[in-house]
């Protein structure tokens, strides 16, 4: 069943100062939420996709993973002791037990059910209760990363037309940004992952082309050459998320509003992006 992005965990350690600084980026942020198991998040809401920019908020709420299950506040705590980034890649779900077997028929390691709700705020003001049915997975060759899809049950509470138009044009996620010392197999589990194809789109990066957006997996030196500098002191003995790709209205237009609003930027030949030091430890390009 073919899958395409449905959000990015981004990781952070202050919840409210990156909920100022994405909104300086000319970002639109939900109302912060808390889930039920230690963690809160403030959402970039774009055409069917999301950034969920997230941090630990009750410590002492949080459960550790046991057994066969898998536990999403206990790894995002754990992936914040060795610095801000993504943490998390999320795929579009119709029917998680569907999900389920078409993994397990594939081999790939699958963590048993899980299922929450939490409060949302409407832009109305008003609260409401929205609810998620995920499938957590995994694979040994990346242990650093961490893989879910995500089925909504009340989308009509959760996506508002309000909460998707964003000053600096932002539409949807165009590309995920990881780097493997193996790309073959990271590769192989993300095209099982999405169900999708893959293309070599550059020496050394190969991209697995999702029915919303990519999922490119570069080496070190592939990454290092298209963005200088954005490894330097990173460990790339073992894959990790590296960033992401927004598609905008108008790229010149969101070079004006960082220029404004004192966003420190990058510009090159192939694009414009920000460096992990101002995207909270990811490398965040765009593109048209």
């Amino acid at each position: 069943m073919p899958r395409g992005i449905d959000h990015l965990v981004l990781c952070v350690n202050d919840l409210k100062k990156a909920r100022i600084i994405y909104e300086t980026m000319g970002f639109t942020m939900t109302p912060q939420a808390q889930h039920p198991f230690g963690t809160g998040n403030t959402l970039v809401q774009l055409d069917g996709c999301f950034l969920e920019v997230l941090s630990v908020t009750k410590p002492e709420d949080i459960f550790e993973a046991s057994g066969e299950d898998f536990s999403f506040p206990a790894f995002n705590r754990d992936y914040l002791k060795a610095g801000e980034g993504m943490s998390m890649l999320v795929l579009d779900s119709r029917d998680e037990q569907a999900d389920r077997a078409e993994f397990l028929g594939k081999d790939l390691h699958v963590y048993p059910p899980f299922e929450f709700k939490r409060q949302t705020i409407m832009p109305s003001g008003e609260q409401a209760t929205v609810g998620f049915s995920l499938t957590f997975l995994g694979d040994p060759a990346l242990k650093k990363l961490a893989f879910f899809t995500c089925k909504q049950w009340r989308p009509d509470l959760f996506w508002k037309p309000e909460y998707q138009h964003h000053a600096n044009g932002a539409l949807t996620i165009a590309d995920v940004f990881v780097v493997a010392p193996n790309t073959k197999k990271a590769v192989a589990f993300l095209a099982a992952f999405a169900d999708a194809p893959q293309t070599e789109t550059a020496p050394g990066v190969v991209s697995v082309n999702t029915t919303r957006g990519n999922l490119s997996v570069f080496t070190p030196d592939a990454f290092n050459s298209r963005f200088p500098d954005t490894l330097n002191g990173k460990d790339t003995s073992s894959a990790f998320f590296a960033g992401f790709d927004i598609k905008v209205d108008d790229i010149a237009t969101t070079e004006v509003l960082w220029a404004k609003n004192e966003i420190s930027y990058q510009v090159d030949d192939e694009c414009t992006w920000l460096a992990p030091s101002e995207g909270f430890g990811c490398v965040i390009s765009l593109s048209a």
